[in-house]
């Protein structure tokens, strides 16, 4: 069923009610001042710094505004502009009066625009630095810990907290827990006597613990501050005196049972519960030296391709819940597909192409993290080469026609060096890597055929397909397959796919989408939390919770 008002992802300063942007030299100031009549759906005030998607959504877009438009910018505080309170986090009425599915997407896309500070400072030289200037709770404390580093006011009362487990029955949602052992190194005891206090940390003890970098007193604070993200921004080798790229809202055309975009068309078939993906690759003369490059801004194609790629993506998991399968397929020349990744290799040390690079890849980081069922349809006419592979490799199983009487017809896939270098997922590993566990004879096997036009046969033997049905078998092949895929359990589909898709090396990034979301997922569902007597049910109305004692 899709949702009863879609949510729209794209947005722009404009129409900004929660965040303000404010540049000054290298460093951009996002303050929070989040309208508490704007939440994105009725039932709930957004009082105290509270947040819900919709001011998740703001906060992506103005991270992405200043990644394109601001080349300049080298560092970002992300600070308060109300008094006495950074962040309260989540909106506590707002995931009590939501459901289960919008609860899970929500903190998906929360836990993705986190992740993607920490991405930005990793590939990208954009620094973050969190001005914690007042409380900072639960999600507000989870945007903090997202930054390079964190600096709290010292002035007796402001704290930070992750009060979730003994106010509301669940766990931090976004990876505090995580974050907090795994980034800041804090003891794990000291992390446990953290996570089950209400009341939070603040001062010197919170520096101690390792919660936070450093404090200073209010007089002190803004000095501290510009002085600390100058310092950080000095560290970046973002262009002081690049032109950026303005992004314009992408034209979609948002149809009953289908999204179009320039080059990505995604077609619902509500009886068969399947989406069909087709994302055109590049055609005639592109842009291959820098000022052309320049010239087509965010109309050039890789970075129009990913941003189309990322609205689609958020479009569908939000408001499609029952369309689980997503059969995904191309159209386009391989050559050309290669020429493209060329001349995203030849460049890709200049900020545009890096952060067009750095769209690409948190783009098919989503499809990762997506609990859909992939499959990858390799036809006639397809262009799975290089970038376009990896959505092939993202998929969970891959089908590629053999036409064994037609040579020029059979449909070739074409593994790049970008498969080796630009997209590595949230593991580190690329998904050639994941794909063949890291084994050198399987992974210099597919090096030699680097750049190859390849049949199914061929891929098949290099273990880049899952299946290679001839014309007399594939329609058939096809469609048990996906009528299989579509007839199982959802829920333990997500758990599946989960689980394999991420076989891999554990960092940060997959406890935080593997170990946590399975258990907040979990926890979400339990009546000590959702119950009509849960500590989410019940919070704020002054009634206590009823818990039922059986540890499971």
């Amino acid at each position: 069923m899709s949702h009863p008002t879609r949510v729209d992802y794209q947005t722009d300063p404009s129409q900004y009610r929660h965040w303000k942007l404010r540049f000054e030299g290298p460093v951009a100031t996002l303050l929070a001042d989040f309208d508490e009549n704007a939440g994105l759906r009725p039932g709930y005030k957004l009082k105290l710094n509270s947040y819900d998607l919709g001011v998740d959504i703001e906060l992506n877009d103005a991270i992405n505004r200043i990644r394109f438009e601001h080349p300049e910018v080298r560092s970002v505080v992300i600070t308060s502009a109300k008094d006495k309170v950074f962040c309260s986090g989540a909106n506590i009425f707002m995931l009590g009066v939501s459901s289960h599915a919008w609860k899970v997407n929500f903190c998906k896309f929360t836990n993705e625009t986190r992740n993607g500070l920490e991405d930005s400072s990793k590939h990208s030289g954009l620094k973050f630095l969190a001005a914690v200037n007042g409380a900072c709770a639960g999600g507000g404390y989870e945007l903090a810990l997202a930054c390079d580093e964190i600096l709290l006011v010292d002035d007796r009362s402001s704290a930070v907290s992750l009060p979730e487990v003994p106010l509301l029955g669940v766990l931090p949602g976004t990876g505090g827990l995580t974050r907090v052992t795994d980034k800041r190194k804090v003891r794990h005891d000291l992390a446990d006597l953290f996570c089950t206090s209400v009341e939070g940390v603040r001062g010197q003890k919170a520096v101690a613990w390792r919660l936070v970098d450093a404090i200073a007193k209010p007089a002190q604070f803004a000095a501290k501050v510009q002085e600390r993200a100058l310092e950080l921004a000095a560290k970046s080798d973002r262009p002081a005196d690049a032109q950026g790229v303005v992004l314009p809202r992408l034209a979609v055309s948002v149809e009953a049972d289908a999204l179009r975009y320039r080059h990505v068309t995604v077609e619902i078939d509500r009886v068969k519960r399947t989406a069909t993906w087709t994302v055109q690759g590049p055609a005639g003369a592109q842009p291959a030296d820098i000022a052309a490059i320049e010239a087509a801004g965010a109309a050039w194609y890789p970075l129009q391709l990913a941003r189309e790629l990322d609205d689609a993506i958020l479009q569908m998991r939000t408001n499609e819940l029952d369309i689980g399968t997503w059969l995904i397929k191309t159209q386009g020349e391989v050559a050309d597909v290669l020429a493209m990744d060329a001349t995203l290799l030849a460049h890709q040390h200049h900020w545009l192409v890096r952060e067009t690079v750095g769209a690409l890849r948190r783009s098919f980081s989503r499809l990762d993290v997506s609990s859909r069922s992939l499959f990858a349809l390799i036809e006639p006419g397809s262009c799975f080469a290089g970038t376009f592979l990896e959505l092939a490799l993202a998929c969970d199983r891959s089908y590629q026609l053999m036409l064994p009487d037609d040579a020029a017809k059979s449909p070739k896939i074409a593994v790049g060096e970008a498969n080796f270098k630009l997209y590595p997922m949230v593991t580190g590993q690329s998904r050639l890597g994941r794909r063949f566990y890291d084994e050198a004879p399987a992974l210099d096997a597919v090096l030699e055929k680097l750049g190859q036009p390849l049949d199914a046969d061929a891929a098949m033997a290099l273990g880049l397909v899952t299946s290679n049905p001839d014309d007399i078998d594939w329609a058939d092949e096809v469609r048990i397959a996906v009528e299989e895929r579509v007839a199982m359990s959802p829920d333990a589909l997500t758990g599946l796919e989960a689980n394999l898709r991420f076989n891999g090396p554990e960092n940060m990034f997959t406890r935080v989408f593997g170990r946590l979301t399975a258990w907040q997922n979990w926890i979400f569902q339990r009546p000590n939390a959702v119950g009509e007597k849960g500590a989410l049910k019940v919070y704020g109305k002054g009634d206590k919770a009823a818990f039922d004692w059986n540890r499971v």
